[in-house]
């Protein structure tokens, strides 16, 4: 390698992608034979791109393999809102057949959230108001196939802490995500899937202020296995319909996962006034429950800042859902709140062998005890062996 760094390139391929200087790891010494050690390429581009004073582009071609990115040490954020011009902080695009794995002692992604994001008052309602400015989410796969994150610690994210963008088979595991309680980490969902395919989160803990798994518009095929939640809004499918020509959300299956003391459980919500869309085919299966707050809930209402019209009915029609073994402890009115439509029915959902019991103090006057709240039209609903 010559003794002076190569100066960045200007890459007409980029065009579509962020501007700047583009510091090329094939211009740095990595070589692409799929065979040549090319670590100290990547190292010294990712230096080059670090050390440039404005903007830059850290770029692997097309045409070169990138197999993994061993990451060890802490990621430290910008405070300031203002150094992220392209609102996100660390972003791989446009990649096939790439892995990102660290160590869990030692690889953690610092978003720095509490210093200035979460101070933000616009961005301390349910849904944040357009004068909130925090979303910068910490880690984001943008149309990656065949991508893998594996072994690394996300903390204190301005807002998402991994976003999953239209990419496909991709493996999240092994993961462990933490922000604040709720009322000091506002909208900051732990993993978050949109217009995503083949999706697999497994064995991950989670604990934010937010979401802690939220699965939106366009994702098929999504699996949540063996993940824990703690603290935060639970695991959703939603929100569904708040802009026009949303994509269907299908083939969803979250099993064997365990929440506690989260708003939500497990929900699927859309927006009062949506437009048309479907979400089907979904599972929640061997759901473990402890002091939650509205275990299992369907919500066609959804309205957060009170600025939607509640008087129009949500077009998402919800149809083939399961919730099944699900088991635990709540501490809300209602067990089950199925919040359908009444325009665009729920149709064939199912409730087999859910096991949940209310806890309170047994001198609580005000205590009413719950079961199934039903509210708008459900076209088929089965309860199988169920005590809640």
């Amino acid at each position: 390698m010559a003794d002076s760094a190569p100066e960045p390139v200007d890459a007409p391929e980029l065009k579509s992608r962020p501007r700047g200087l583009v510091f090329d790891v094939t211009h740095h010494g990595a070589v692409d034979d799929g065979d040549t050690e090319s670590s100290s390429g990547f190292l010294a581009a990712w230096k080059a791109a670090c050390d440039h004073d404005e903007r830059a582009t850290f770029y692997v071609p097309e045409e070169q393999s990138v197999s993994k990115i061993v990451i060890r040490g802490n990621l430290i954020a910008p405070s300031k809102l203002q150094s992220f011009p392209s609102k996100t902080w660390i972003q791989f695009s446009h990649l096939n057949g790439f892995s990102i794995t660290g160590e869990l002692d030692t690889t953690n992604f610092d978003g720095r959230g509490a210093v200035e994001a979460w101070k933000q008052h616009s961005c301390h309602s349910c849904q944040h108001s357009s004068r909130c400015e925090t979303l910068i989410p910490s880690l984001k796969f943008d149309h990656v196939s065949h991508g893998t994150i594996k072994n690394v610690s996300l903390s204190n994210a301005k807002g998402f802490h991994l976003v999953i963008h239209e990419s496909s088979n991709v493996n999240v595991h092994n993961v462990i995500v933490t922000s604040p309680a709720p009322e000091d980490s506002p909208n900051t969902d732990g993993i978050h899937v949109s217009h995503s395919s083949n999706i697999n989160i497994s064995s991950s803990t989670i604990e934010v202020g937010d979401d802690s798994v939220s699965i939106i518009a366009g994702s098929v095929n999504v699996t949540v296995y063996n993940v824990t939640c703690n603290c935060g809004h639970g695991i959703s499918i939603g929100s569904l319909g708040k802009t026009k020509n949303e994509e269907d959300v299908s083939g969803i299956s979250v099993k064997k996962c365990k929440i506690k003391k989260t708003k939500n459980g497990i929900r699927i919500k859309t927006w009062s006034g949506s437009t048309s869309s479907n979400a089907s085919n979904v599972t929640f299966d061997d759901i473990e429950m402890t002091d939650v707050s509205n275990p299992i809930i369907i919500d066609q209402k959804y309205c957060p800042n009170d600025k939607c019209d509640t008087s129009k009915p949500s077009k998402v029609k919800i149809k083939d859902v399961t919730f099944k073994n699900v088991r635990g402890t709540y501490k809300s009115e209602f067990a089950v709140s199925l919040l359908c439509s009444p325009s665009v029915p729920c149709e064939n959902v199912k409730l087999v062998d859910i096991n949940l019991t209310p806890t309170h103090e047994e001198d609580d006057e005000d205590w009413r005890e719950g079961n199934l709240n039903l509210n708008g039209a459900i076209d088929g609903l089965k309860v199988i062996n169920s005590n809640f």
